[in-house]
């Protein structure tokens, strides 16, 4: 058997190796690392994300209904949202949705997960029982609250005719309708309060001990230091609710239709009956990037804000 020399061998490259069988360095392998356990969510975040995005920006700009039609019309589509007054009356009202929606969900979130956190008998089935609400489908909960809100027969005018209230048509008043989706997003702040006890557990207990040797009231300590340390969370927890607010859909689709008149009319609903219903998928998705942006803006606020209140210090 013939003797290859050393000089003759050819040398492997393995992955973690560079040129001329060198090892990586360290921070090279750490790299590789890196995008080797996220690529299932780049590789999801391309296809299922930015690929859509990108084709919704495309179709814009495209008269079809992706059967038949597929005519070119620039950025027509994208001026006439300047000139629909049902666009318009859709963004006013997911913004009156939003306004007020957000900071009762976020207020009502807090106090509960306050009230959870202060070691009561039965902790952990009231904090299910507050929480399950939010995992129950949408559509269940909907259909719930459209029974509940019936004006002859419905559970809530009826216990307000035994108090001699006379109730109020709730959703199928113009006047009411909002405020009726408004009030049963409530049912679902167990998810924003899951959150606040995650936070509220992550402040030191020898600061209250602290503050309450030095005399300071249960007032005083939720104010000078539950609050300051909460901030981040609810910064957390309002970015969300934002962002889940302004796609308000289920809720109007199924109690109301948008209506009565309009008044409950969202733009995700609107971008829905524009596409689905009436087939113009191209001023769909033109509506679909304006509420992009106006969601955009008010995150950009929120962050732009968050230096001013947000305190990160822990001590």
């Amino acid at each position: 058997m013939s003797q290859i020399s050393r000089s003759q061998t050819r040398t492997v490259s393995f992955p973690w190796f560079g040129k001329h069988g060198q090892p990586m360095k360290q921070s090279t392998r750490e790299a590789v690392y890196g995008y080797l356990m996220a690529s299932p969510w780049i590789l999801g975040f391309l296809i299922f994300t930015a690929g859509p995005m990108i084709a919704s920006f495309i179709i814009g700009l495209y008269r079809t209904d992706f059967l038949s039609t597929y005519e070119f019309v620039g950025f027509r589509w994208y001026t006439s949202l300047l000139r629909d007054s049902l666009v318009h009356k859709a963004l006013m009202n997911t913004a009156i949705y939003s306004f007020v929606m957000v900071p009762l969900n976020t207020l009502i979130a807090l106090m509960i997960a306050v009230m959870l956190n202060q070691g009561i008998r039965g902790q952990s089935f009231w904090r299910t029982v507050y929480y399950l609400p939010s995992v129950v489908s949408g559509v269940a909960v909907a259909l719930l609250w459209q029974w509940l809100y019936q004006p002859d027969s419905g559970l809530i005018n009826s216990v307000l005719y035994q108090l001699g209230i006379q109730g109020p048509r709730w959703i199928y008043s113009e006047d009411w309708a909002m405020a009726s989706i408004i009030i049963m997003s409530l049912w679902g702040a167990g998810g924003a309060m899951l959150i606040f006890l995650a936070g509220l557990q992550g402040i030191p207990t020898q600061l209250y001990e602290a503050a309450e040797i030095d005399g300071a009231s249960s007032f005083r300590r939720f104010f000078a230091i539950t609050m300051p340390l909460l901030t981040p969370t609810i910064f957390f927890n309002v970015v969300l609710n934002v962002i889940a607010s302004w796609q308000v859909f289920t809720q109007a689709l199924i109690m109301t239709n948008g209506g009565p008149n309009n008044a409950t009319l969202t733009m995700v609903l609107h971008i829905y009956r524009t596409g689905f219903r009436n087939s113009f998928f191209g001023y769909a998705s033109a509506q679909a990037w304006l509420l992009f942006l106006v969601v955009l803006v008010f995150v950009i606020l929120a962050l732009r804000s968050a230096s001013s209140w947000v305190h990160y210090d822990r001590v």
